[in-house]
């Protein structure tokens, strides 16, 4: 049996079934770790035998007969960026002078202990998730499994990789801006992003924190059945979070069967203002049209944006550092002062953007709404006669990894500039407007990248992106064969 090649409700099947332990499969997957990780530098640190302890619970368990989930001893990783399970350390994304103890547990690691789940160790992120790439001054970059001389993509990279060259058959995502599903995309993964509401966020001193733009808790999976279960457990509401949205019980797992039959779905290779690589927008166009033997009806469409793609990429860029320019005043206030201290340790693009965060005037809070408005009303316009959108997850494939822990997406493409953090991926703009959206993969190119295919649902739909995620599952489905030579 090849447990690096089961998902993760298999992998569960077979514990649950007694074939085999959840001892056993820590101890594979521990190896696997060993033997693989320092090729692609998914995971930063490992805790196997905080895993193993864990395993032998699942085992008392068992044994007294009671119910311990679909994903029982599953092993997943954890994303070092924030918090996610109390006692472990995290260090905001590879900064050095930021390495502190987890306080509380993450939503993604609570469903998945519910699920019957045990978590391995932390897994790669750039500093403070500000970018679409994974890389850091502290543990370097995370490379793609397909090719490392290439990124994993971000900021969840660790996460997409891990899962990829089957360490874990899942693991943690966030994503402020595609961070689930750009890495989902280059790493040929399955990601996840839900609606606004659906997940709870529960942050403190500010509850609105994760708000402009929407940042989300999600999973890296496999295989769409995985990141439907995780979603179960996931979606639960939360008073303390103030967008969470008491719901009836849902079953995504049952819901994703529906037929996609006569399903209007929109296409588009760059909502009319991004430029793509020509390679991208083939694969992904062919890849929307398979759809049609789902029997939906797959249409291209065009957009109404006033403002150009790197307008938005840089309100975006501006926007997420609201927080962690609050924060950095905060801790100066303690006596830290991050920049000043420990700049080393940054990239630079961070400074700046915070600095211009910290600047930001009222008008150019204004700014930002009207944008996030345009951007709603120009999709809005679509949804009035569309259930779906589907588009790239990014314009081009994954980028080389940068010798100086600082890894960017292009400058530019088809002779056009691109802002390079966030502004080479087509994801940003359900951040904005709190739609769901999911990556499911492509295809390769022909250097054998990854290419991962977005699709986008109306708001508090989720279900229906499971629907047409599963549907391509089943039409196109994806393999792990990792075709390359590992690096040593």
């Amino acid at each position: 049996m090849s447990l690096e090649k089961l998902s993760g409700v298999e992998l569960g099947a077979e514990v649950k079934s007694g074939r085999i332990t959840p001892t056993e499969v820590i101890d594979f997957f521990a190896e696997r770790i060993e033997a693989r990780n320092p090729g692609i530098n998914a995971f930063v640190y490992t805790k196997i035998e905080d895993a193993k302890a864990e395993a032998k619970k699942l085992e008392e368990r068992l044994a007294r007969g009671e119910e311990t989930g679909p994903l029982t001893g599953v092993p997943i990783g954890l994303k070092d960026f924030l918090p996610s399970k109390k006692g472990w350390i995290n260090s905001h994304g590879g900064v050095k002078s930021l390495i502190m103890e987890d306080p509380a547990d993450s939503v993604f690691y609570d469903a998945a202990v519910r699920a019957g789940a045990i978590a391995v160790g932390k897994t790669n992120a750039p500093a403070f998730a500000f970018r679409g790439t994974c890389d850091n001054k502290l543990y370097g970059p995370t490379r793609n499994p397909f090719h490392t001389a290439y990124n994993s993509g971000g900021s969840s990279g660790g996460s997409a990789a891990a899962v990829a060259d089957g360490l874990v058959p899942i693991a943690e995502g966030s994503d402020g801006g595609g961070s689930i599903r750009i890495p989902s995309a280059w790493c040929s993964c399955f990601g996840f992003k839900a609606s606004v509401g659906t997940i709870p966020s529960v942050c403190r001193p500010d509850g609105w924190t994760a708000t402009h733009p929407y940042c989300f808790d999600g999973a890296i999976t496999r295989t769409v059945l995985d990141s439907a279960v995780m979603l179960n457990y996931m979606a639960i509401y939360d008073p303390r979070d103030p967008l969470s949205l008491p719901r009836e019980e849902r079953d995504f797992t049952e819901l994703m069967k529906r037929s996609i039959k006569d399903w209007k779905i929109a296409f588009t290779t760059d909502f009319d203002i991004f430029t793509v690589d020509p390679e991208v927008a083939r694969i992904v166009t062919a890849a929307a049209h398979r759809l049609e033997e789902a029997g939906a009806v797959v249409e291209p469409v065009h957009f109404s944006f006033r403002h150009s793609q790197n307008d938005f990429a840089k309100l975006w860029c501006r926007s997420i550092c609201v927080d962690t320019a609050i924060d950095m005043e905060l801790w100066k206030r303690d006596g830290f002062d991050l920049v000043r201290d420990h700049r080393e340790e940054l990239p630079e693009e961070f400074i700046y953007w915070n600095r211009e965060a910290l600047n930001s005037t009222i008008m150019d809070y204004r700014y930002f709404n009207e944008l996030r408005t345009e951007i709603l009303d120009a999709q809005q316009d679509i949804f009035e006669r569309y259930d779906i959108i589907v588009s790239p997850v990014t314009i081009c494939p994954p980028v080389k990894n940068a010798a100086d822990g600082n890894t960017k997406g292009p400058t530019e493409l088809n002779g056009r500039k691109i802002e390079p953090l966030i502004g080479f991926c087509e994801t940003f703009f359900e951040n904005f407007t709190g739609n769901p959206a999911a990556s499911v993969p492509a295809g390769l190119t022909a250097a054998g990248l990854p290419v991962g295919m977005q699709i986008i649902g109306k708001r508090f739909r989720d279900e229906d992106v499971f629907a047409v995620a599963r549907a391509f599952e089943q039409i196109a489905p994806w393999d792990y064969e990792i075709p390359y030579n590992r690096m040593k």
